[in-house]
């Protein structure tokens, strides 16, 4: 087994000279940071009093779900030979909020929207999505139902 460890700064910039004196004093404003690349800036959704032009921790989530998907579907379409030249997702997520204030991922939906070459087989290509999930390091981690929505769409052959 091969082990990968992953290295990432967290600093909370959202100090406004009282603290955490009340939830109202601060700022969710932070950075999250990794060597070589630029600083990442989030805050909380602005339903927990974040600012709406910074990432949040669930957008992030979705998109890593997302993202993970992808990648290992592309590679999967290159061992299967189907030949992907476009590859879109509009992923969504719901969350439940608590009374509490506590919450979870009640779902995420994926919905890829792929481009295969002409004479790629779109049932083959439609197919990888599900197996996505046995590989996927995110999605093997989480607890979140991922759904999927695919569109396969095929290249019109060049004519010439």
């Amino acid at each position: 087994m091969t082990v990968h460890t992953y290295e990432i700064g967290l600093t909370w910039t959202g100090s406004t000279g009282a603290g955490t004196s009340s939830y109202r004093a601060y700022a969710r404003d932070h950075e999250v940071t990794a060597s070589g690349r630029p600083p990442l800036l989030g805050s909380s959704d602005p339903a927990f009093r974040g600012d709406a032009t910074r990432w949040n921790p669930e957008q992030l989530y979705v998109a890593s779900i997302a993202q993970c998907h992808m990648l290992w579907y592309l590679h999967l379409a290159a061992q299967a030979g189907v030949t992907v030249t476009a590859y879109e997702d509009r992923p969504t997520a719901v969350m439940l909020e608590e009374p509490s204030g506590a919450g979870r991922f009640e779902s995420v939906t994926l919905r890829p929207s792929v481009t295969i070459a002409s004479g790629s087989d779109p049932g083959t290509a439609a197919a990888l999505h599900d197996r996505v999930g046995d590989y996927c390091f995110i999605a093997r981690s989480v607890r979140t139902p991922i759904h999927h929505e695919v569109a396969v769409r095929v290249e019109d052959p060049v004519v010439g």
